[in-house]
């Protein structure tokens, strides 16, 4: 005979320990294994620093926490809460559409905010515009990103590396999220080192001056510096040295700026289709008699999603905000719109989100603060709904795949889906794991101190995930 859920719990939870904040609620089991406990003290984590919950999917029912209701950073965890929001709000077959309008001879390009608008599909949008007739612009191309309007940011103020890939801001007419990867190839036949670029922009200049050095790839012979030479981020040098024992180099950055980057990138693939072009580029609003000549979808909304969640992509986090903000309240999308459009939702959806503060939907931020029941709760009700199919598809899967993928590799093939969650002095996880018995278990842990910077989280993290895979 098949124990009740509640004895099958205690007798799991023999030798348990209560820890401080780890009260549930009527009819739950406030015990925390003391292989848990144990594991916090081992890496030195304070008591206080350290939240989690499990919540049983089906019934809703706490069956551990500690600390549930305490304020922390979550990291990037908040993408859950953001892309939860877009699926239930938007539906899974949302797309947004990037525009080609003409008028007086100058070819406008209209932003509509896709989030994954990368170089192979803005050749894409080239092919369309040339299958769709048009063989020259006698004008100029006009880039118009209104349909975002965001304060000035400096993409450095949150770490001091304003040209990383992960610092790149929001636009309407973001192309390739900015991106140059440039790929160092030494020759040893020609004495020569090779730096080539992808894409390709026409107006970004590359200047290398790096050395070749024989002997091995070591010290000064294996040394690349990189050098961003322009405020307007449109020239590069390369300088150093490098030996032919070095194996080839990449190195990516954000370079140009959001509409220097569409137009440089759109005019080089338009030469390299067969287009012609020798005019200008201007940003300006599209006149309201422009004519439309083409329009691109973006991947579907459950495919973004997916993207997002699995590799954690910050930029394309916040424009699936800023899409909350301008569907629900019009265009332009600004921040406060998303802010606000959440807000609407989790009352309408009878989400506690009091005390939250979204920020800007990546956990790229440290502002933004929500509990582990308060996300716990939003995941359950995910699990819940009618998008779960959608939704539970974009968790990285534990030893498998996206930012998991080498982490927990012992844990069963498909049975923990976990978003995680890093910055400076925090690390987090958030999602399911389903155990032998077939249940299936909400999990959000995180952790807020300095020690998370050295690895003590993480222990924590998969020891919770292993609990319940063995005990529940």
């Amino acid at each position: 005979m098949q124990m009740p859920a509640l004895h099958r719990i205690a007798v799991a939870c023999l030798g348990c320990t209560v820890l401080s904040g780890g009260l549930m609620a009527a009819g739950s089991i406030g015990m925390v294994p003391a292989r848990i406990t144990d594991l916090i003290a081992s890496q030195r984590l304070p008591s206080s620093a350290v939240s989690f919950v499990v919540i049983d999917a089906e019934s809703g029912r706490i069956v551990m926490s500690h600390n549930p209701d305490t304020p922390r950073s979550p990291a990037s965890t908040i993408k859950t809460v953001t892309t939860f929001a877009a699926l239930d709000m938007l539906g899974p077959t949302f797309v947004w559409q990037t525009r080609a309008l003409t008028h007086d001879g100058d070819l406008f390009l209209r932003g509509g905010g896709d989030p994954y608008l990368t170089v192979e599909r803005w050749w894409s949008f080239v092919q369309g515009l040339r299958a769709a007739g048009l063989k020259s612009i006698p004008g100029d191309i006009v880039i118009d990103n209104t349909a975002f309007s965001l304060p000035k940011e400096d993409p450095g103020a949150f770490d001091g590396r304003p040209n990383r890939t992960y610092n790149v801001q929001p636009d309407a007419l973001m192309v390739n999220f900015q991106s140059v990867e440039f790929t160092l190839v030494v020759h040893e036949d020609s004495h020569e080192v090779d730096v080539t670029s992808n894409p390709v922009p026409v107006n970004l200049i590359v200047e290398n001056h790096i050395r070749f050095m024989p002997g091995r790839c070591s010290g000064t012979a294996g040394r690349v510096d990189f050098q961003v030479a322009s405020a307007e981020w449109d020239r590069v040098i390369f300088s150093g040295a490098l030996s032919p024992h070095c194996a080839p180099r990449t190195i990516a950055r954000i370079l140009l700026q959001p509409a220097t980057y569409a137009f440089g990138t759109f005019v080089k693939l338009w030469r390299d289709s067969g287009g012609d072009f020798s005019g200008k580029m201007r940003i300006e609003p599209t006149p309201a008699d422009a004519k439309p000549l083409y329009s691109f979808d973006s991947l579907s909304l459950a495919e973004i999603v997916r993207l997002t969640n699995k590799h954690s992509n910050n930029l394309m986090a916040r424009h699936l905000l800023l899409t909350l903000g301008r569907e629900r309240f019009g265009e332009p999308a600004t921040l406060e719109k998303g802010a606000a459009a959440i807000e609407e939702w989790s009352r309408e959806r009878g989400f506690d989100l009091s005390g939250v503060d979204i920020d800007n939907g990546s956990g790229l931020s440290r502002s933004t603060h929500i509990s582990v029941l308060q996300m716990a709760k939003i995941l359950n009700a995910a699990w819940r709904s009618r998008f779960a199919p959608e939704y539970l598809a974009s968790f990285p899967l534990a030893g498998m795949d996206g930012t998991l993928r080498s982490r927990m590799k012992s844990s069963p093939a498909g049975a923990v889906r976990l978003k995680t969650g890093h910055l400076d002095s925090v690390s987090g996880i958030a999602g399911y794991v389903t155990s032998s018995t077939g249940k299936t278990y909400v999990l959000v842990s995180l952790v807020n101190n300095v020690r998370a910077d050295f690895g003590a989280a993480e222990p924590v993290h998969a020891a919770l995930a292993a609990w319940i895979l063995d005990n529940l």
